[in-house]
């Protein structure tokens, strides 16, 4: 499997990208991984909650949960795929975090980047591989956010657990 071995071309890659992007928004239109994810979100509380998740506007107005959204089988096509490739290529490691700083670290990450997913209604994958090959301005605004914030991300998790 050498294919797995070598780093693809960036150009070739991108380019790749941007013509695929183009033929997906063709079919089906804007393309975003944050609906895929959330309707499995709303799956799982609706799973727990039961009729009480229509309590919860969200839920009941902006993302009635669905099996048959089809964005979600997009989420779960691209997490299959990425796994697939990381193991195939000898890359795959889980990394566990060792203490609870770290934890704690990553689950304000993690719900920072939901939030800010959820205020600009978009996702963050969707943005850099569906908006900046159209060359949409919202997504070089985006893609410059969210550099930013991993940046002032990567500056905290340093100075917290002194790196």
């Amino acid at each position: 499997m050498e294919l797995f071995r070598k780093t693809l071309d960036p150009v070739i890659a991108l380019s790749a990208i941007a013509v695929l992007d183009l033929f997906l928004f063709l079919l089906v239109g804007s393309w975003t991984v944050g609906g895929g994810e959330t309707m499995m979100t709303g799956l799982m509380a609706k799973w727990i909650l039961g009729d009480d998740i229509a309590r919860i506007p969200f839920w009941s107005l902006m993302f009635v949960p669905d099996a048959g959204y089809w964005k979600i089988y997009i989420s779960l096509g691209m997490f299959f795929g990425a796994l697939v490739g990381a193991v195939v290529s000898k890359e795959f490691h889980l990394r566990i975090p060792r203490r609870l700083t770290e934890w704690v670290l990553a689950t304000v990450g993690g719900l920072l980047m939901g939030i800010g997913i959820r205020l600009a209604f978009v996702c963050n994958v969707s943005t850099f591989f569906g908006l900046t090959p159209e060359l949409n301005l919202g997504g070089y605004l985006a893609i410059s956010g969210i550099i930013a914030g991993a940046w002032v991300g990567s500056r905290v998790y340093k100075k917290l657990l002194e790196v």
